[in-house]
């Protein structure tokens, strides 16, 4: 990585812009949430302040602890915190930092020539909500050191030793009287460590957990370049090799890698200062631009494309794709709060500029691999017109267009989508009786019949010629692919409902698939969920039923009519006398929801008083999109090996085979 060192590192260079106060009254403005995602933003607003010395060339360690009275514990090796005093507080710099919000070496001091803190409120909030923070600061060969407490500073900086080292300690403990839970989650820090680690090359982050004793390192030599090889783990690529290039331009620094798998999904993920930005921006744009006129440029050089034929989209080129796109830059335009898109437009150009002239020269340098590349873009071009006459014929049949609605379909009354939800059913029988059971104003039923197509193993075109698939498409009333809206949305509540085995099982996660791959902004907004129907129906006492979820309910009913009828002296009794004991006159495991009528269905996994259901989230992209790949794309052997390590956790009597 390029270094971007400045000379000096002093109390010139932190500059004032307000108080302090407005924090503890508002956390949310400064933080996104007092939940989970805030108390753990907490970690990041102090851990980013190393990453910023790594960046600059200063630090080489990062150290995150899980302390086990609750704490944590950041450590970094950087140049540490100046602490002399401050010209426009009169303070020690270091409480001018840790006291005073928008004070930091990020605001045009010179401190900083690139930053992720585009605020520079970071340290300041996080000593505002923690009921105590210790600071310590390594230099100058003396170790300086002052406690706050929500806030305030408890004494005034002393020296409370002397080092040989450089760098800055923070230690604070969340106050709980602002956060939903001050409990941190471990995998939290990993993942977090793990992304940074990845877009800061050669700088060792390690995570420890003092709680349980794990302790975890990072570090990636080739960066990005290992990056994109993680993203691609369980998928086949079309060549080992990684496209790569680091280029500074101006003072922006400017960091790609690509690399092409044989799948039909494109995954690039854009960075400004090692912040992610969700919904891309200027650099991404510079990016794709560039990549889609290379690959027709050389296409045409080469006579891969005729010239009669029409460019490859870009859609076309960027199937399959994976890539990080990293921009570090002095003046990041972030719009909104979460950064999520960059706007500097002078980005764009630069990285266009850059991606277009070393891409040019990877191809002509590797013949094998455009040839490849190109091949794929060109088999993706031919699957996007066969899809767009698929989709144009089932939208003559009225399958798309919503003016239809399959005929499978039982619709609900209510036309309010906030209040209406769909029942995905497998099978004709069960559907049959979640019809007649349901409530017909907000419930609306579609049966599915069979397994449904595995979308991760087939493209656009095909999907479209499924007839179950096409049904579920028209029902939800949002459209696929390019016409994809979720405006369109007429349900806000989509159950998939299917036998508790194995075969329902699958029959979910063909489902998840296609609602992850083709559907996301669904499941990332809360609609999706997993009906979970009951295992047992026990009655007892003639007319009273009682219906388990789990083993574990099962039991637990079992004992708890026992403990009804003999109070606390029966004696204890083992297998099927515990069942007389209880009083229990039928025990009924179910096999599937077509063994239930339609009162059963209703009762117990359709009415909102006491069904059981399970919200389908995103919680890591990454980690989704790589077990989808593993479970459900073509590599066997990454399957297997993903049942075999997980087949302990798997009781004998849960296995329905």
């Amino acid at each position: 990585m390029t270094k971007q060192k400045t000379s000096t590192y002093d109390a010139s260079q932190i500059q004032v812009l307000e108080g302090l106060e407005p924090v503890r009254k508002r956390p949310g403005m400064y933080i996104g949430s007092t939940g989970y995602e805030g108390v753990h933003h907490l970690i990041k607003e102090i851990a980013d302040n190393g990453i910023d010395e790594a960046i600059a060339g200063y630090a080489k360690a990062i150290e995150v602890v899980l302390l086990a009275d609750g704490g944590v514990k950041i450590t970094d090796d950087g140049r540490g915190i100046p602490v002399d005093m401050h010209p426009k507080t009169g303070k020690s710099t270091l409480e001018t930092v840790l006291t005073v919000l928008h004070a930091g070496g990020k605001f045009g001091g010179g401190g900083y020539k690139v930053s992720s803190g585009l605020h520079g409120v970071g340290s300041s909030v996080v000593n505002a909500l923690s009921s105590k923070l210790i600071a310590e600061v390594y230099k100058d060969g003396k170790i300086y050191r002052q406690e706050y407490q929500i806030g305030a500073p408890q004494h005034s900086l002393q020296v409370a030793g002397k080092t040989t080292k450089t760098g800055t300690s923070i230690t604070f403990y969340p106050d709980p009287s602002i956060f939903e839970s001050v409990d941190f989650d471990y995998q939290w820090v990993l993942d977090y460590l793990r992304h940074q680690a990845y877009l800061t090359k050669g700088v060792k982050l390690t995570a420890e957990d003092e709680r349980s004793g794990e302790k975890h390192g990072f570090y990636f030599e080739g960066g990005i370049k290992s990056y994109v090889r993680h993203l691609n783990i369980g998928k086949d690529v079309i060549d080992e090799d990684i496209f790569y290039v680091e280029k500074t331009v101006e003072d922006n620094l400017i960091e790609i890698a690509v690399q092409y798998n044989d799948g039909f999904v494109e995954t690039v993920k854009a960075f400004a200062n090692n912040v992610f930005n969700a919904d891309g921006g200027s650099h991404l744009v510079g990016f794709r631009a560039a990549l889609t006129r290379v690959i027709n440029d050389y296409a045409r050089k080469a006579g891969l494309l005729k010239e009669k034929e029409e460019n490859l989209s870009g859609d076309d080129v960027r199937e399959g794709l994976t890539a990080i796109v990293s921009v570090k830059l002095p003046d990041p335009q972030f719009e909104g709060q979460t950064k999520g898109k960059l706007g500097n437009p002078e980005i764009r150009r630069h990285v266009e500029q850059v991606m277009g002239e070393y891409l040019s020269y990877y191809l002509e340098e590797h013949p094998a691999i455009a040839k490849k590349i190109i091949g794929k873009a060109l088999l993706a071009a031919r699957a996007r017109k066969a899809a767009r006459a698929a989709r144009e014929s089932v939208i003559r049949k009225g399958a798309l267009d919503g003016l239809t609605l399959p005929g499978k379909l039982a619709d609900c009354s209510n036309k309010d989508p906030r209040e209406s939800e769909l029942y995905i059913v497998e099978g004709d029988s069960a559907g049959g009786s979640a019809k007649s059971g349901r409530d017909s104003r907000t419930q609306a039923i579609l049966p599915l019949r069979g397994k449904v197509l595995n979308v991760e193993r087939a493209r656009l075109d095909k999907m479209l010629n499924n007839n179950e698939l096409v049904s579920l498409i028209k029902a939800l009333g949002v459209g696929i692919d390019e016409q994809f809206n979720m405006e369109g949305l007429r349900y806000h509540r989509i159950i998939i409902m299917t036998d508790a085995d194995v075969d329902g099982s699958h029959i979910s996660t063909l489902l998840m698939t296609f609602f992850f791959r083709y559907m996301r902004p669904i499941v990332e907004n809360g609609h999706l969920y997993l009906a979970k129907p009951p295992l047992y129906l026990l009655k007892a006492g003639g007319s009273k039923k009682y219906y388990a979820y789990s083993d574990e309910d099962r039991d637990a009913i079992i004992e708890q009519l026992i403990g009804e009828r003999k109070k606390e002296t029966s004696p204890k009794v083992e297998g099927d006398d515990r069942l007389k004991q209880a009083g229990i006159s039928l025990l009924q495991r179910y096999k599937g929801l077509g063994e239930m009528d339609a009162e059963q269905l209703w009762d117990t996994t359709m009415n909102p008083e006491n069904r059981v259901l399970v919200q389908v989230k995103i919680e890591d992209v990454e980690k989704a999109d790589a077990i989808f790949s593993k479970l459900m794309g073509e590599e066997v052997e990454l399957r297997k090996a993903f049942i075999q390590t997980r087949a302990k956790f798997v009781n004998a009597e849960d296995l329905d085979i």
